[in-house]
């Protein structure tokens, strides 16, 4: 294991899987990678339930690759592991948000999935062509991917192990909602409860995004040599896919873009991703194995997932509960996170 300092916190923007809903990607810029950076304003904000003032962030070597992680609370509570969406850092678990989690009684784990933030890249083996994947469904051929989602699912058990941790509670957002479903499916003896947070099944009969929404995801990056350019472009598509019935932070956002970028960017992580989504397809299959006690979250404004991906997750679990917040899009709106929380908290006390 290796130690090397954190960087960077920010409010949350979710990520997108429109890749199962056969969304074609563009292939990313190349960028250098950017310039060391001084942590001024976005130095973590800790607080005496959660860390140091400059934490040691600890990175874990798990299935041959390294996993970025970092844990909140005491170890002798129980687990709550955070799988983060498409292209996203754990970053974009907000620190209040793990706080919260904590002040209710857990041990909450964030971690980087592999091809994201401080994770292993794999940049040698370029990007999937899409297409190809999409057309490969239609007539039954397996998909040439670097990585699956069952192996996104391996990393996540693989870090567990290595902590020591028997059981977890999984809570994913969008893709990170699809690899907890994946774990509950495939070691369902690793797993206490499940929310699943405005994710699908991959069920190829769902509304796709709308069109604002997916043209937003799926645009190219400007290059890191252009800051200006680049937070722009990402605030713009985050904006998009925000929660329209509350307030959009855009100096919170801003900044939180650029950190990420500098604590960890990758030009081809996002489209090997998505190739791993799209590859996976119709999971329902997977889905109706799940036997953990299961709390399904939706905003009903989503525009990247729509929340009838939300009402089929449920209808594909035995004993599922789904909870459907007005006002909410494709992000966490901090105004929630209590009720998010209470919601992450009643199917836990279940298991």
């Amino acid at each position: 294991m290796t130690w090397r300092k954190g960087l960077g916190r920010g409010a949350w923007a979710g990520s997108g899987s429109a890749g199962a809903l056969g969304i074609r990607a563009s292939a990313p810029t190349q960028a250098p990678r950017p310039r060391p950076f001084r942590q001024t304003r976005l130095q973590y904000t800790c607080r005496s339930l959660v860390c140091p003032a400059e934490p040691l962030v600890p990175q874990i070597h798990v299935n041959g690759l390294d996993l970025e992680y970092e844990s909140f609370g005491s170890a002798s509570h129980p687990t709550m592991l955070l799988i983060m969406g498409l292209g996203a850092q754990l970053t974009r678990w907000p620190i209040p948000f793990c706080e919260k989690l904590v002040a209710r009684g857990y041990r909450v784990i964030r971690f980087d999935n592999r091809d994201a933030g401080l994770s292993t890249k794999f940049d040698a083996a370029g990007v999937p062509d899409l297409s190809q994947i999409l057309a490969g469904r239609l007539t039954g051929l397996p998909a040439k991917v670097p990585y699956t989602l069952h192996d996104m699912a391996a990393d996540a058990v693989g870090l567990l192990d290595a902590l020591s941790i028997d059981k977890a509670h999984l809570v994913g957002a969008s893709m990170g909602g699809m690899i907890a479903q994946q774990i509950a499916a495939e070691y369902p003896q690793r797993v206490l409860s499940l929310t699943s947070i405005m994710s699908t099944t991959g069920n190829p009969a769902l509304p796709p995004p709308n069109a604002a929404a997916a043209k937003a995801l799926m645009a190219r990056y400007p290059s890191l040599e252009n800051q200006a350019a680049y937070v722009e472009h990402g605030l713009n598509s985050l904006r998009t896919i925000s929660s329209p019935g509350f307030p959009f932070d855009e100096l919170a956002t801003r900044e939180r873009i650029w950190n990420d970028a500098l604590r960890g960017y990758s030009a081809t992580g996002f489209g090997r991703q998505l190739a791993a989504v799209a590859a996976a397809g119709d999971r329902r299959d997977y889905v109706r194995r799940i036997k953990a006690p299961t709390m399904v979250i939706h905003g009903e404004c989503d525009p990247l997932v729509p929340v009838a991906a939300g009402r089929d997750t449920v209808a594909s679990i035995a004993g599922a509960e789904l909870r459907v917040f007005p006002g909410m899009g494709h992000d966490l709106p901090p105004a929630l996170y209590d009720k998010i929380i209470d919601a992450i908290v009643t199917v836990a006390r279940r298991a």
